[in-house]
């Protein structure tokens, strides 16, 4: 994408893997500017592959733009759930996905990044120097931190770390949340499905993305390591560079050519609906 076809440059590198003790990969990904976005499906039988690839099929649909509006992006997830509802039996019907990741859009003249989430796939910022998850899990455990009954360092170790309470399909229809964030010039973006987020820490992800300036050489690494680490769920990465800003005013650009921060249960691990785990959203 050029800096003349859209309000943020992007290079980006993106890897998935089925991991080390299932058959079939259950996520599906699209890493095509404007949309960079992970589905992690759940359901098993192929079914959950299924209504993840729906999800991305749907998203597709607007690949090729300079940028998204909020509402484009919930019209296309409503669209989505309508798609993965209608599934019919023994094609995915009662299946359901996460859904994570971040649009580029258009403020103003200005590029931001548009983040997008329902369920416990994540999204993570690099910039200036800062690593933060940016959004907030849909699961038992995180509501059970958010309450305060449990320690955030005991949630990867935690029982119920798999069963979460919003997703596209599967009885839920929680709506997404979304976040608008200014885009600079550096920022390094990671989406990822809970086969990587379960496998390394917040500091191990950070380690690795200051370690790889290369965007699909940061994206293999993270997944080699989620292998490397116990590999027990489908495994997906997306690593997002800005290396161009369009700023506010007269079209201006910012630019950079490295990252902010570069140098330098039997369930098995898979992701449950609440209403599979408790019988209800």
């Amino acid at each position: 994408m050029s800096p003349e076809s859209g309000p943020i440059t992007v290079v980006v590198g993106a890897a998935t893997d089925p991991g080390l003790r299932r058959r079939i990969n259950e996520d599906s990904f699209i890493a095509d500017a404007p949309l960079f976005l992970v589905a992690d499906g759940m359901g098993g039988h192929h079914a959950g592959e299924i209504a993840s690839a729906t999800v991305v099929d749907e998203f597709a649909r607007l690949a090729g733009r300079s940028s998204l509006t909020i509402d484009e992006v919930h019209a296309a997830v409503a669209a989505a759930r309508r798609r993965v509802v209608a599934l019919p039996t023994g094609q995915g019907a009662g299946a359901g996905t996460t859904l994570a990741g971040v649009v580029i859009a258009d403020v103003d003249g200005e590029g931001y990044w548009l983040t997008v989430n329902l369920g416990d796939s994540r999204t993570y910022r690099l910039s200036g120097g800062e690593f933060e998850q940016i959004s907030v899990d849909h699961s038992v455990v995180q509501e059970l931190i958010d309450s305060g009954e449990l320690e955030a360092h005991a949630a990867q170790r935690d029982a119920r770390r798999n069963v979460i309470t919003r997703a596209i399909g599967a009885g839920s229809d929680g709506e997404p949340d979304y976040w608008l964030l200014p885009a600079e010039a550096g920022d390094r973006i990671l989406v990822c499905s809970d086969g990587l987020s379960g496998e390394l820490e917040h500091d191990a992800l950070h380690a690795i993305l200051l370690a790889e300036t290369e965007p699909q050489a940061a994206a293999t690494r993270l997944v080699h390591e989620a292998m490397v680490r116990g590999g027990r769920d489908n495994i997906t990465a997306i690593v997002v560079d800005a290396i161009a800003v369009r700023t506010r005013g007269s079209g201006s650009w910012e630019s950079d050519t490295v990252p902010a921060g570069a140098p330098v249960d039997e369930i098995d691990g898979d992701t449950l609906p609440r209403a599979i785990a408790s019988g209800g959203f």
